[in-house]
């Protein structure tokens, strides 16, 4: 479970979130729908810790991100808006490596982990593979595995399907499908919600830094046209 208690963060002085309460429950496809500039992005930096609070508390898991980092980034898996903004190494198997070697597992482990990660998103034959090589979806593919490998409670997700070409789209979204039905929580913060609706239990909508609506697909989201986000269908 993830939690925002009552959380405010600024950048200098601007205000990016204030007085956010959400909670995300294990096991949930969340949406997290905004404009640009509406504090997504912000809300989830601070869901592994690469932000804390300048009001409030996130927990994760009971953790503190602002107390305890580590525990923290054990449990949520990240996958940046740009997958190139998080490879660390040369070659698929050596990327998607990188976090468990960081936490100290042994070898074995290590290799546990990167051959079920990468079986999870379709490139368990690819291991050895020049990640500069692969086309958008691919990379996407591979952050995910990456993110995937440290085992979290949690995939957090921004703007996945951003500069992906269509069938890249499907098969990213094949991807979050089945791992939600395995279990894992996932939050997807988008402006587009083709597709993704259909595996949404909850939409959580912001707009200037606060949540203003949080309701299931199946009650309506008509009026988050008023804060940018177009919903298909309406």
């Amino acid at each position: 479970m993830i939690e925002f208690r009552n959380v405010t963060h600024r950048f200098g002085d601007v205000t990016a979130i204030a007085g956010l309460s959400l909670t995300l429950g294990d096991g949930e496809f969340v949406v997290l729908a905004g404009a640009n500039g509406s504090g997504k992005t912000t809300l989830l930096g601070h869901c592994n810790g690469l932000l804390v609070p300048d009001e409030g508390r996130v927990l994760v898991d009971g953790h503190d991100v602002a107390d305890e980092p580590v525990a923290v980034r054990r449990r949520v898996g990240m996958v940046f808006q740009h997958p190139r903004d998080q490879f660390v190494a040369a070659t698929v198997g050596e990327d998607v490596a990188f976090g468990p070697a960081n936490l100290g597992h042994p070898r074995e482990e290590i290799d546990r982990r990167v051959e079920r990660a990468l079986a999870a998103v379709g490139m368990g034959s690819r291991t050895e593979e020049a990640i500069e090589a692969l086309s958008g979806g691919e990379q996407s593919r591979v952050a995910i595995a990456g993110a995937l490998a440290m085992e979290p409670t949690h995939l957090v997700l921004d703007e996945p399907f951003a500069g992906l070409d269509e069938p890249a789209r499907r098969s990213v979204l094949a991807r979050l499908e089945e791992l939600s039905a395995s279990g894992t929580a996932i939050l997807v913060a988008t402006h587009d919600l083709r597709d993704v609706l259909k595996l949404a239990d909850r939409v959580v909508g912001m707009s200037e830094g606060a949540v203003v609506l949080d309701r299931a697909p199946a009650d309506g989201l008509g009026d988050l046209d008023g804060i940018g986000v177009r919903v298909p269908g309406c």
